[in-house]
């Protein structure tokens, strides 16, 4: 059931909803792509760093953590219309591609391997995405 809404509706309306229960900030993490250009970076000797790309609302929900798994779970829900300019920023073919390059979530100076993807579509456009990282 549609109620007459837009898919520019939905995602207006679902980061009014991400700013109103919460609005926290997570970064993904990606590896830098970048190297040095000397003789050392070549060899291996040099990090080359990491890059971020801020999220925000985002609305950051404690799971239960199992009994044999990880201590740390946690679920966090990202607006469609940010994930598609970071999709954009990182240029990179899709947004799964994007979640697939991270190394993790950073959420209060944690760095959280990210476990699990889900996607809410209202019409055929991604409105919220449900990321679920562990420690």
């Amino acid at each position: 059931m549609s109620f007459g809404m837009s898919s520019a509706a939905v995602i207006r309306a679902t980061n009014a909803m991400l700013r109103s229960l919460g609005g926290d900030e997570v970064s993904l993490v990606f590896a830098a792509a970048a190297m040095p250009d000397d003789p050392s970076a070549q060899l291996g000797l040099v990090d080359p760093g990491v890059q971020q790309v801020n999220f925000a609302p985002v609305v950051v929900r404690n799971l239960p953590a199992t009994g044999k798994g990880p201590r740390l779970r946690q679920e966090f829900l990202l607006s469609g219309s940010a994930v598609a300019e970071a999709v954009v920023a990182q240029n990179v073919a899709s947004a799964q591609a994007l979640f697939d390059s991270a190394l993790g979530v950073m959420h209060n100076g944690l760095l959280l391997r990210i476990e699990g993807l889900t996607t809410e579509y209202f019409a055929g456009t991604a409105y919220l995405y449900r990321v679920v990282a562990v420690e």
